[in-house]
């Protein structure tokens, strides 16, 4: 994807017309895979690429059923990772807030 669509270009909005995000979910008890996914970013892709690191994830439906990922990730976890960010010096990004207690902000108001 980023040899088709090179480094980010920005309007004079600050809004990104063409480029490469790069979004990773952080999944809990599985910040060592946040990491590798990460570290091979900077190693493989140019530092001018942005990484969106998303806290949002939160069980659903039967996620619930499965102990790894029955929770939200919790602020070690999320200090762990943005910690690791700076580290690895990956200076383009977003770094979400540490998720708040009402995650159904995270959820579309389906209608049928």
């Amino acid at each position: 994807m980023y040899r088709q669509v090179g480094s980010p270009k920005f309007n004079k909005n600050g809004m990104i017309e063409k480029g490469l995000i790069i979004r990773h979910l952080v999944l809990p008890n599985n910040i060592d895979n946040t990491k590798m996914c990460l570290k091979w970013i900077r190693e493989n892709i140019d530092n001018c690429v942005y990484v969106s690191i998303m806290t949002q994830y939160f069980p659903t439906y039967k996620a619930k059923e499965y102990e790894e990922i029955n929770r939200k990730i919790n602020k070690e976890e999320y200090d762990e990772v943005e910690n690791y960010v700076y580290e690895l010096g990956i200076e383009n990004g977003y770094m979400q807030d540490f998720p708040e207690e009402n995650e159904e902000q995270y959820v579309p108001k389906w209608e049928y």
